[in-house]
């Protein structure tokens, strides 16, 4: 049984705090804050109490709000349970347990009810449209337009354009074309929302999404008498659409009669391309397309390249990654300025292709361009020298970025000590782990392992005896 659940005494747990009754007082939070910043002349002692103080006022608020979201997702009477707890339900709390309990429709809904028969409790409209979100994932429709009823009956209130769109693309993504049709039809009258841009685009998605692409273009001639601008998404969401129905011809015709009717994309057309073809799955037109663009001297917008890149990476064809190497080449010569993305997914494919050469002039153009190396970047560059045995260069590498890049993370030191081992550099590796206990970051047990087995099969008993005893030194065992 999940009784249980009510016998924590939360009250009481609260009442140890003396002002979060399950309502997080900002006011007092803003007090305690002011007190530790503004009292100089106070002993550094009370600072450090206070700020521990509300550090323990919301450990206990969230642990109650976790206990309360476990009592509405498990608890089968749990408008009973709660009754027993004595809760002051506040518009925080509400929001908090049903983004927690999302997952379980039916008691979010049973939750909301029994919250709204609780005294001095006023829903707001940030509760109400989450409980509506929760309702129309899980298709939970009847339910949702009876609630919409009646909170706009009961409570005067209303959804916002942005909660109408989510409405008319979960329909959309549900094949039910018809209903993103009606919400959008009454959207004004019935639930006194407003028509704009967003909800023309959704609406434009669900539409695609059934590849009703006449209905799409007469919604793109509506928005246009009623003097609404296509944005990005407006093109992407029809480029999208033609592209996965494997229709690249129409998607150029499309892009070609909105710039005679004097209405450019916001981006050019050939990257809406290139992003439609990738999300279709089309890589290797896209590859084509891009190559193209390349010879004829265009450059492609910074994010549809790194976009372009990624999902060429991500592939596991031989020659992919050379491609992406010679596509970075073309367009930085052609002039395109690659940001810290760029950086972040060309060095690791190039790493892990073994060319460390090329991850190297990669990773001093980025320190050219101001970037300061991170972990991300310099971790992938040491595991492939590793790899190819370079690990007096990968030594010296890892001391410069030290010193040069961000501090190295738990991980780097790990993948480090564990290469060290594979490569029978046992010492090395023993440094390395002491090293990181050093700055505060706590190996896991495998290094440990790794290291004290490899030390005393090479001879080095002592330093294997050295770093059991740190082992047990840190874990306590």
């Amino acid at each position: 049984m999940l009784f249980p659940l009510a016998k924590l005494n939360l009250t009481k747990l609260l009442q140890t705090a003396q002002t979060l009754p399950l309502v997080f007082s900002s006011s007092l939070l803003t007090k305690t804050l002011t007190t530790t910043t503004t009292k100089n002349n106070a002993p550094e002692n009370d600072a450090v109490s206070n700020t521990n103080t509300k550090k323990t006022k919301d450990d206990y608020y969230f642990a109650a709000i976790h206990h309360v979201s476990n009592i509405v997702r498990r608890d089968f009477y749990l408008e009973r349970t709660l009754n027993k707890l004595g809760l002051r339900v506040t518009s925080e709390l509400v929001f908090r347990v049903l983004r927690a309990c999302s997952s379980a429709p039916t008691e979010s809904h049973r939750f909301f009810n029994w919250a709204l028969a609780q005294p001095n409790y006023k829903p707001t409209s940030l509760e109400f449209e989450e409980l509506i979100k929760i309702l129309a994932r899980s298709r939970k429709y009847q339910t949702m337009w009876d609630l919409l009823h009646r909170m706009k009956k009961s409570q005067s209130l209303s959804l916002s354009p942005d909660t109408v769109s989510f409405l008319i693309e979960q329909y959309g993504k549900h094949g039910l074309v018809d209903q993103a049709v009606e919400i959008f039809n009454k959207s004004i009258k019935t639930l006194n929302c407003p028509q704009t841009l967003d909800i023309h685009n959704s609406l434009l998605f669900s539409l695609c999404q059934a590849k009703l692409f006449h209905g799409a273009y007469a919604l793109i001639r509506r928005m246009l008498r009623k003097n609404l601008v296509p944005n990005k998404r407006t093109y992407a969401v029809l480029v999208d659409a033609w592209c996965s129905s494997g229709k690249l011809r129409e998607a150029q015709e499309f892009l070609a009669e909105m710039s005679r009717k004097g209405l450019n994309p916001p981006v050019r057309g050939r990257d809406l391309l290139i992003e439609g073809l990738l999300n279709a799955g089309y890589l290797e037109a896209a590859k084509d397309m891009a190559r193209n663009m390349a010879k004829q001297g265009f450059l492609p917008d910074l994010q549809t390249f790194n976009s372009l890149i990624e999902s060429i990476s991500k592939s596991s064809a031989d020659g992919e990654v050379d491609f992406c190497i010679d596509l970075y080449n073309s367009v930085f010569t052609l002039g395109l300025s690659p940001d810290i993305n760029t950086y972040k997914i060309m060095i690791p494919a190039v790493s892990k292709a073994g060319k460390v050469d090329e991850a190297f002039r990669l990773l001093n153009d980025s320190v050219e361009r101001g970037y300061r190396p991170f972990p991300g970047l310099y971790a992938p560059v040491m595991k492939a020298m590793c790899r190819n045995g370079q690990f007096d260069d990968v030594f010296c590498f890892f001391s410069d970025m030290k010193v040069k890049g961000h501090p190295p993370n738990r991980p780097v030191y790990t993948m480090l000590i564990t290469m060290c081992g594979r490569g029978g550099r046992f010492v090395e590796a023993a440094n390395y782990l002491v090293e990181m206990t050093e700055f505060g970051l706590t190996p896991i047990s495998r290094c440990f392992d790794l290291v004290t087995d490899g030390l005393k099969n090479c001879g080095k008993h002592d330093l294997a005896r050295r770093i059991e005893q740190l082992e047990v030194d840190i874990r306590g065992v």
